[in-house]
């Protein structure tokens, strides 16, 4: 199962995911303080933000059961 290929629908979410988690970032940086994960330096507070929302989606999907199809 570890070599099984990943969904179409896995890949759109996460780039979806991606891009969202990229605009907060964006947005953190340029409207507000870097104030929103405290401690961490601004420099690692960008890709964090663009990278756990794509990761926490990858494996919801992942995870998600395949609705088989049937061939018509």
């Amino acid at each position: 199962m570890a070599n099984a290929p990943v969904e179409a629908k896995v890949k759109a979410a996460s780039t979806g995911a991606f891009l969202a988690g990229l605009a907060v970032a964006m947005l953190n940086a340029v409207v507000a303080d870097s104030s929103l994960l405290g401690p961490l330096p601004a420099w690692l507070q960008a890709p964090l933000l663009a990278l756990v929302p794509t990761a926490l989606t990858w494996l919801a999907g992942y995870q998600a059961r395949h609705t088989p199809r049937s061939i018509v």
